[in-house]
């Protein structure tokens, strides 16, 4: 059996995203974000291992002392080939989860086995991301307004036709600031930049641009959608503190390097899963009925050029029967 991925390893993936989302999305609007994770978690963890792969963890829950379970590190999946890199997301919004607020998603990403950059214990990036259209045009280390121009340029439109989509943090106020200043539009999000990557290459989501410091997970999990979307993603690591700049000497990690999409993942042939936990504008939430539950799903790889977009209705009876965690 091959050694690397030979099928669309992402159509069985989304039944991992999809149970995810479904388990983390009984915790709606509680107000508890911790169960939100560990539901989706537990959900994901046990469909993972049904999955014929022989994956690892490059980028989970944290390191084993910290997660108990898809944390770095861990294997996953059933022992058969392919080997692969595995990128977890049990939810990219579990704080938006926990509110009942719109945009989060449960998420999952492979590429062959070495080919996932792992930052360790960096946890925060400085990214850009564009679309198909301004490829090729953007440079994370250029001034905010240059990068908005190579778009307006790329796309034909004015800056002021402009979106550029940013973390509500204030460690990216001056992202804020700089855009503004630029004469361009603003979407601030309150959690889940992987969904804000995307969007910038999908066309009718009306964002153009993604500025902003935001988790180094989600910037390797990105890059394999972007893969996929032929968009780009760049990004450079941006440590807290001295700790993280020891670590980043000690592992020879390149604090000044600009990751490129190929940096972050070396692969032509990525996979990557998402299915929406809440409604939010790339995918619809999780839907309760009386004896059915609906979920909604972006499948990509990136070999193929493929984007799916799932419409499922799973019956509950059939998923108690077959599940060990609540649905």
């Amino acid at each position: 059996m091959s050694q690397v991925p030979d099928r669309n390893l992402a159509l069985e993936l989304v039944r991992v995203t999809e149970v995810a989302a479904i388990a983390a999305a009984r915790h709606q609007g509680r107000g508890n974000k911790e169960s939100v994770d560990q539901a989706a978690v537990d959900a994901m963890r046990q469909v993972l291992s049904t999955i014929d792969m022989d994956g690892v963890v490059v980028i989970g829950e944290g390191e084993k002392d910290e997660a108990p379970m898809l944390f770095n590190g861990e294997t996953v999946g059933n022992g058969h080939p392919p080997l692969v890199d595995v990128a977890v997301d049990p939810v990219d919004g579990t704080r938006l989860t926990a509110r009942g607020m719109p945009g989060a998603l449960a998420v999952i990403a492979l590429a062959p086995r070495g080919t996932m950059y792992a930052p360790g214990k960096l946890v925060y990036m400085d990214k850009i991301a564009v679309g198909p259209a301004a490829a090729g045009m953007i440079d994370i280390e250029a001034p905010v307004a240059h990068n908005l121009q190579q778009v307006a340029r790329a796309k034909d439109i004015p800056i002021s036709d402009v979106t550029a989509i940013i973390l509500d943090r204030p460690r990216n106020e001056p992202y804020v600031q700089a855009v503004r200043e630029a004469g361009a539009r603003i979407a601030l999000i309150g959690d889940g930049d992987i969904s804000g990557s995307i969007a910038t290459a999908k066309s009718d989501s009306g964002v153009d641009i993604l500025f902003g410091i935001g988790g180094s997970p989600e910037a390797v999990t990105s890059a394999c959608a972007m893969a996929a979307l032929n968009g780009e993603i760049q990004a450079k690591l941006w440590p807290r503190d001295d700790s993280e700049r020891v670590f980043a000497a000690e592992e020879g990690l390149d604090l000044d390097q600009v990751l490129t999409t190929r940096d972050l993942v070396d692969s032509d042939n990525t996979f990557f899963a998402a299915t929406g936990v809440t409604s939010g504008e790339l995918l619809e939430g999780v839907r309760f009925g009386s004896h059915s539950v609906h979920t909604h799903s972006l499948v990509l790889r990136s070999k193929t050029g493929t984007v799916r977009f799932i419409n499922a209705i799973h019956s509950v009876d059939q998923l108690r029967d077959l599940s060990a965690f609540e649905l």
